[in-house]
């Protein structure tokens, strides 16, 4: 290495193609900065059905959400009835099982239960009804593989069926029924729910039984009638809502969505966005009541860029990996533009505090469905333990991930980063400490327990390419008596020991630091 103070003697000399080396990154962790707790429901995961993935509860899950759009049609009074929406050609279908067998699993498993219950007002009949008969309605684009007569309502020409009856698949739910469902599940210790699934979508997905767009109006109207039943029924309730699908959903309703370039119902609510004016309306009846409606502010996060997908899928070239790990930066950082059709800063947890300190302080911040596609490969991997690492600084109450990952991928392994990195249980610790990286491709997140003898720290080398060998300065946390590295750069072993001296291209770094016991 060439010394410092060589360096103007040959540039002097005329040796101009001699540059210093650049300093290795700084990683510094502050333990001298105040901390917070980690919510461990922000580990969370969801789940398509009674059973879930192979491996979920390898993952070191410590909650599973009861989601997805079936769940809005899920009669809890027959205990395995749902509607598939446009999912599956409005079908009613045997869920697999029952609610009780989800809960006793989870229980079994030690993770926490959450559940979506409905509020659109229809649950499934029965398991065998269906929603545009071709015996009815006509030849339709696509049918059932089950039956000819099962359509997917839509005709050949493009238009959609109308919907006629909800009746044909469906009885109707009331507030009542969500207060009977209630009860059964706080009985079984369950205190947390979501007020359904993406009601800005149920034009969409549910059309069957919701055709027209849902307004602020109705959606404020259904929180309001929906979760105090719930209150009523459970008193220790934790209530999340009003679960909407992405960024757009919160700045406008399904009105507005359908007349994009006028908004009318935005316009004609102040021109103030979806969420901050449904916040401070729950809030005034809150008030008006005595009545505490909302604990969590719920909203769902899928980046919108080109080729991200969901699960396994997704493009994997440099540029669409590249997006996919920057894009996390949707969820924190203000100065990101996003790379998608929204074209501009989401910030988006930044933004529901914001929200919520202005109109219901107090209230937490739960993103109740993300992923970011590729879990099989490194850059969906990174994208992930990018993100369980976020939603722990940042203080989210709860998260959880659509619907587990596939056992053993790099989605798999940026949970167990901070859930189990050695097999033998150890994880990141309960208190979010300060740490900062002056490198753009280095993430640090930094962890301490409540006795401040130990740090465990997750580390992330998020170019494919790089090498590097930071300096990692812990001196404000005290005097290092042991060390423990891993680290994962791929495939399905896992971590492996190592000296942490650099972080290879790609890779997840976990270092664990036992401390002097401070007198």
């Amino acid at each position: 290495m060439i010394r410092a103070d060589v360096l103007p003697l040959l540039v002097a000399l005329g040796v101009t193609s001699v540059a210093p080396r650049p300093a290795p990154p700084a990683l510094v962790v502050h333990c001298d900065a105040p901390a917070h707790a980690i919510n461990p429901l922000v580990y969370g995961i969801a789940a398509q059905s009674i059973d879930g993935k192979l491996g979920q509860w390898e993952t070191g899950a410590a909650a599973r959400r009861w989601g997805g759009n079936h769940t809005s049609r899920y009669n809890w009074r027959l205990g395995n009835a749902t509607n598939k929406g446009k999912d599956w050609f409005f079908e009613n279908v045997d869920f697999g099982g029952s609610w009780e067998r989800f809960v006793d699993d989870d229980r079994a498993n030690g993770a926490s239960t959450t559940i979506t219950v409905p509020t659109i007002g229809w649950v499934a009949k029965d398991t065998t009804s269906y929603g545009f008969p071709v015996s009815v309605y006509g030849p339709q684009r696509e049918t059932g593989p089950e039956s000819a007569d099962i359509g997917d309502g839509v005709f050949a020409t493009g238009a959609l069926v109308a919907p006629t009856m909800p009746e044909r698949t469906s009885v109707a739910w009331t507030p009542a029924d969500v207060a009977d469902w209630a009860r059964a599940l706080a009985a079984r210790g369950v205190h947390s729910y979501i007020l359904d699934n993406e009601p800005m979508l149920w034009n969409e997905t549910h059309r069957d039984v919701h055709p027209s767009p849902v307004s602020y109006d109705e959606l404020l109207r259904r929180t309001i009638a929906y979760a105090a039943a719930i209150r009523g029924a459970d008193k220790d309730a934790v209530i999340a809502g009003p679960a909407l699908w992405g960024w757009d959903a919160t700045q406008r309703s399904a009105v507005d969505k359908a007349s994009p370039r006028t908004q009318p119902d935005r316009r004609a609510h102040g021109d103030v966005a979806l969420l901050p004016w449904w916040l401070s309306r729950v809030r005034a009846e809150e008030k008006r009541t005595g009545t505490k409606l909302v604990d969590l502010v719920d909203v769902h996060f899928y980046p919108q860029g080109d080729g991200i997908g969901i699960g396994a899928g997704g493009a994997t070239d440099p540029d669409t990996s590249a997006r996919r790990i920057r894009s996390t930066r949707a969820l924190w950082d203000p100065t990101y533009r996003d790379e998608s059709w929204i074209r501009e800063p989401v910030a988006l947890v930044p933004h529901l505090k914001k929200w919520i300190d202005e109109s219901a302080p107090g209230v937490g911040v739960s993103i109740g469905e993300y992923n970011f596609g590729a879990e099989t490969h490194m850059s969906g991997g990174l994208a992930v333990a990018e993100a369980l690492g976020r939603f722990g600084a940042l203080g989210v109450t709860s998260a959880y991930y659509w619907d587990s990952p596939e056992r053993e991928s790099p989605a798999f392994w940026a949970f167990r980063a901070y859930r189990n990195y050695d097999g033998h249980g150890a994880r990141f610790l309960d208190e979010s400490v300060a740490a900062e990286s002056n490198d753009p491709s280095v993430s640090i997140f930094a962890s301490r327990n409540a006795a401040r003898d130990r740090v465990v720290l997750v580390i992330l080398e998020l170019d494919p390419k790089k090498t590097v060998a930071p300096k990692i300065d812990t001196s404000s946390c005290g005097e290092v008596v042991s060390k423990r590295a891993f680290v994962y750069t791929g495939g399905a072993a896992g971590f492996a020991p190592t000296s942490a001296a650099s972080l290879p291209p790609y890779s997840i770094t976990v270092v664990e630091l036992a401390l002097a016991r401070r007198p």
